[in-house]
């Protein structure tokens, strides 16, 4: 079975503050759908299109895992604590 991949891209952060209240509930949220934080902050480069902007990819065993803790209830509560203070991108990617 190949893992999944949750990359967030963040466009604009306008209220830095929420991201720690996010994460208060969301890094719980994410562990307990089986994810792991593989890379989090800004990149080392950006290239061709790309922003120099907050970038987060989170690994789980499936792509099944990944979507069902997106959607779960401890999830969304997490991510509406950002609305209004972040734009962002969030991607669920299947793994080769």
């Amino acid at each position: 079975m190949a893992k999944g991949y949750w990359i967030t891209f963040y466009r604009s952060i306008s209220k830095p503050e929420a991201i720690a209240e996010y994460a208060k509930l969301a890094l719980p949220a994410i562990a307990a759908g089986g994810g792991r934080a593989l890379a989090r902050g800004n990149p080392a480069g950006a290239f061709e299109e790309a922003k120099d902007a907050r970038t987060v990819l989170i690994e789980f065993d499936s792509v099944e895992q990944a979507l069902a803790t997106y959607q779960g209830a401890e999830y969304q509560a997490a991510r509406k604590l950002l609305e209004g203070a972040v734009e962002r991108d969030v991607r669920i990617m299947e793994g080769v």
